[in-house]
């Protein structure tokens, strides 16, 4: 489930997974998208993307309901807004499996889409007992994620529009492949010291 963003991109060098509505696709609850042209202007001619829509991929559907977290005595869970239909458990059996494929892929990082009930990575609106929201949730497919590839360089892509985090995260995923590349084969203390130089 690749893809690339343009066909006429130079040689990728980078496989990245990404939440598939920064791409531009109309995965979104109203068939809408969150198209980041950081994402795929300036980055994604370097890249292959991998791109993970887990709603969509789990069976939720086009259009669907409005979704969000909610404080469940001591879970979190995803419920729709209006009927108050519980999703955890269909999105954390997807997660799971979906990750174990994502690790096979040899990603080099991951970008998520901010604010998402599924993909965002922190600060995600959870409701809590008086329907209040506090901001102190994270998504149910990016739990899985972060703990399934603590090491993995992943972002999201909000925070990439500050200069000096989107820097830093360029670097860490040049240095997370060529990393994964230098232990993939042989290697010499002599190559370790050249890689941390």
């Amino acid at each position: 489930m690749h893809n690339k963003v343009s066909e006429s991109s130079p040689t990728v060098s980078l496989r990245i997974g990404v939440s598939s509505c920064l791409l531009g696709q109309k995965v979104r609850y109203d068939r809408g998208h969150k198209r980041d042209r950081f994402l795929t202007d300036e980055l994604g001619p370097f890249v292959d993307w991998v791109p993970v829509c887990p709603e969509v991929e789990s069976g939720l559907g086009l259009p669907r309901p409005t979704m969000h977290l909610t404080k469940n005595a001591d879970s979190v869970v995803l419920i729709e807004t209006k009927s108050g239909l519980d999703h955890t458990r269909t999105m954390e059996v997807f997660s799971r499996r979906r990750v174990r494929e994502l690790r096979e892929l040899d990603l080099s990082g991951y970008v998520l889409k901010k604010d998402s009930p599924s993909c965002g990575m922190a600060r995600v609106k959870v409701r809590n007992e008086k329907g209040m929201p506090d901001r102190n949730g994270i998504g149910v497919f990016a739990a899985i994620l972060l703990q399934a590839l603590p090491d993995l360089p992943i972002e999201e892509e909000g925070r990439l529009h500050d200069a000096r985090l989107r820097e830093n995260f360029i670097e860490r995923i040049f240095a997370f492949q060529r990393l994964n590349r230098l232990f993939t084969g042989r290697w010499t203390p002599r190559q370790v010291v050249a890689f941390h130089t």
